[in-house]
Formats: structure tokens, C-alpha cells, sequence
């Protein structure tokens, strides 16, 4: 009977929005956007308990997710070993972290954050993958400018940089940082779904203007490299001839950013802000290669120096010799050797590039690139100064495993 329902087909239909409003859900959750607005600027240990307590949902759709895709998810996460390899380092850390019982937490919340990035893979192909991102991103820029625009207290910052639009999170470059991969996320799904590309190129424009507001000049840059990429991936797949010629300008131009900065640094970094210690982060680094020095084979345990109360453990010594007390190693590769030396930084290396150089033959190959290669071009340049890789509870870690499951996994073989 025409217009008739087929109760099979409703109830599949509700099952597959179920699961792409859990899996925005989940990187919504994982944004920590909600976190500034929720508990202020200060933590207290109550508010650090309401956090913790917070990502639970998260998990447990991840989990739900997980069930309702298992075949996928167990075949993707087969398809990536060096991030099998990645985990099972996290865990023998357990074995000589400076605090065992705060690594083992840490290990749950990380192993829960990366299974959300191998569930919403494996579940999707590259058209509906793009759009449980850009849905997500599209809310948190909604949610960035009506902060700034109706509660300006919250969405602007008041004493450092006045003025500078800082969102839902606690400072303009967090802003910046997520609006920028934002962007590169709402593009790609533009690109992918050309019924829907004025409304995920509307809020590509959006998160534009939100790095502009932000002031962030470093999010900027990784916004037009990511513009970029997205040319880059165009050009490849429209031909041969503009295949080579693009490949051939993504060298140059590599090669001639790469000399520009060896050559002339200090004007780089006044382009951008910046002083010759990249606003203390060399500092950081000269001390935390001084703590790896004494223990470069094993580390100290995954995430357990930042927050030692000791007194006399490794952060005492970063403190002391940076000058100032960080939350973080702020260098991605720093990050994995300080906390599991020498084989955990080997694992987060091969996945990194296994990752980035299978994103990089997607361009000639899938339209998933216009996806993937964006994102991760940005992704790669953030790694250098900030903590982002192996990170739990965290979107960027949440999105970049994701990726690198999907490019392993084709969609020929996807069911859905």
C-alpha cells in the first residue's frame, strides 16, 4: 500500500537516530565545553568530583554504541595495532607509575574516551561520520556565540586579554583551537554531503568568525593550513593533471614554510604573538627532558606526574626549573615519553604516522579526505605545543582515533 510504514523498517530508522544523537552525544561530552559554564573558573575537590562524574553518561553510550556495532568496531580496532599497542603500554605503566591507583582511573577514562573513537567509526561511512562531527561542532558554535553575544561574563574573557571571546571554555585559545578544527570538520562535511553544504558551509563560516574573535593568531594559522588541506584534497581528485600540480605545491610550499622558520623564526613567532620561548613553552620542555634523562626506558606513568603532591617528584623539579608550575608537558611527543618512555613514544609515533600518511593516500584514493586530511594537518601542528594525544576525556583524541580507525576501515565494508 503506498505511503504505508513498515514497522521493521520505523523501528531501524529510530534505532539509527538513537545512535547518531548518542554519538554526538558523546563528543559534545567530550568537548569539556559544559565544564566552564557548569562549575566556574576555580576547581575545588567537590567540583572535580562532579566532573569525573560527568563523562559517565559518555561512557556508557559509548558502551551502548559498542554493542549495537560490535562486528565493526572489533574489526576496526583489529585494523589498528600500533593503537592496541598504544593501550596495552598505558596499562604496564600501571606497573611503575609514580601513583598507580590515579594511573589505573586514568586508564578506565582513557580507555572509555578511546572506544567513543572506534564505536562512532566503525558504526558510520565517511558521509554520516562527517555529520555526527559537524553536528557537534555546529552546537558547540551555537553554544560559543551565545555566550559571548547574551552572557558575556561567561563568553568573553575579563581580565586576561579583555574582550577576546573565549566561548563556553576557559580561555580565547581554547576557543580558537576547537573553532579552528571546527572549521575543518564543518568543510569536510560540506564537501561530503553537497544537499546539506550551505548549512555545514553556514557554520563552517561560524567558527570562522569565532577564531577571529577569539584573537587566537596561532588558531588562525591552523585554520588556513587546514583551509588548505581541504584545496590540497580538491585539486588531487578532480584529475591527474591538477593531482600532480597539487602534490607538487604541497612540497614547495612545505619546503619553503620549513626554511622560513629556520630562517627567520623570530618573525614567525611576531607574526603570531609569540616571544622566542613560545609564551614559556620552551622552558617547560628544557624541563621535562630533564626529569625523561633519568628515567627515558619506562617513564613515570601514563598521567601520573601533573598532578603529584609530593613535593620532591618530578613536577617539583619542572616547577622549579621552568619557573612556574604547567598542567601539562605542552608537546604532544614530551607527553607520551615523560609518561611511558621510549615504547609508548615509539607506539604514539607509528600510530601518528600511520595515520597522517593513510589520510595523505585517502586524498588520491576516498573522498573521506576531505574529512580526514584537514583535520589531522591541524591536529598535527597543535601536537607540537600542546598535550593532545593519548588524552582521556578529551574530543580531539575522541576525533582523531576515530579517524584513524575509518581510514583503515573502507566503507564497502560498512553496513550502515
Amino acid at each position: 500500500m503506498r505511503g504505508a510504514q513498515v514497522p521493521g523498517r520505523h523501528r531501524a530508522d529510530m534505532f539509527d537516530w538513537m545512535a547518531f544523537a548518542m554519538a554526538v552525544f558523546i563528543i559534545l561530552v567530550h568537548s569539556q565545553g559544559w565544564v566552564m559554564p557548569l562549575v566556574g573558573e576555580t576547581f575545588d575537590a567537590a567540583s572535580s568530583s562532579l566532573v569525573r562524574n560527568a563523562y559517565l553518561p559518555a561512557y556508557a553510550a559509548g558502551i551502548v554504541l559498542f554493542a549495537m556495532s560490535l562486528g565493526e568496531s572489533i574489526k576496526g580496532l583489529l585494523r589498528q595495532p600500533f593503537l592496541i599497542l598504544i593501550m596495552a603500554v598505558v596499562a604496564a605503566s600501571m606497573l611503575w607509575s609514580l601513583s598507580p591507583d590515579a594511573t589505573f582511573r586514568r586508564i578506565i577514562a582513557l580507555y572509555a574516551t578511546t572506544l567513543a573513537g572506534v564505536v562512532i567509526a566503525a558504526r558510520y561511512r565517511w558521509t554520516t561520520l562527517a555529520e555526527v562531527m559537524a553536528a557537534a561542532f555546529a552546537i558547540m558554535a551555537l553554544a560559543c556565540l551565545i555566550a559571548a553575544v547574551a552572557f558575556p561574563s561567561i563568553g568573553k574573557m575579563q581580565v586576561l586579554f579583555p574582550g577576546a571571546w573565549r566561548g563556553v571554555w576557559l580561555e580565547k585559545n581554547a576557543l580558537g583551537g576547537n573553532m579552528a578544527m571546527g572549521f575543518a570538520i564543518l568543510a569536510g562535511a560540506a564537501f561530503l554531503n553537497p544537499r546539506r553544504a550551505w548549512l555545514w558551509g553556514g557554520f563552517a563560516a561560524l567558527a570562522l568568525g569565532l577564531v577571529i574573535m577569539s584573537t587566537s593568531k596561532t588558531s588562525l594559522v591552523s585554520l588556513v593550513l587546514g583551509a588548505g588541506a581541504i584545496g590540497f584534497v580538491w585539486l588531487v581528485r578532480r584529475g591527474p593533471a591538477s593531482a600532480t600540480m597539487a602534490t607538487w605545491a604541497a612540497v614547495f610550499g612545505a619546503l619553503l614554510l620549513a626554511g622560513f622558520l629556520l630562517v627567520a623564526s623570530d618573525v614567525f613567532l611576531g607574526l603570531l604573538g609569540k616571544d622566542a620561548t613560545l609564551t614559556g613553552r620552551t622552558k617547560i620542555w628544557a624541563a621535562v627532558m630533564r626529569q625523561i634523562e633519568l628515567r627515558p626506558w619506562t617513564g613515570y606513568g601514563y598521567a601520573a606526574v601533573w598532578d603529584d603532591k609530593t613535593g620532591w617528584g618530578p613536577l617539583a623539579w619542572i616547577t622549579k626549573d621552568a619557573g612556574f608550575k604547567a598542567g601539562h608537558a605542552h608537546n604532544a611527543w614530551l607527553e607520551q615519553w615523560l609518561g611511558m618512555g621510549y615504547v609508548g613514544l615509539a607506539a604514539w609515533g607509528l600510530f601518528f604516522l600511520q595515520t597522517l600518511g593513510s589520510a595523505i593516500v585517502a586524498a588520491f584514493r576516498d573522498k573521506g579526505a576531505y574529512l580526514a586530511l584537514p583535520f589531522l594537518v591541524i591536529y598535527s601542528l597543535t601536537t607540537l605545543t600542546e598535550s593532545f594525544a593519548v588524552t582521556y576525556n578529551d574530543m580531539r583524541w575522541v576525533i582523531f582515533v576515530a579517524l584513524a580507525v575509518k581510514l583503515a576501515l573502507p566503507d564497502r565494508e560498512l553496513e550502515s
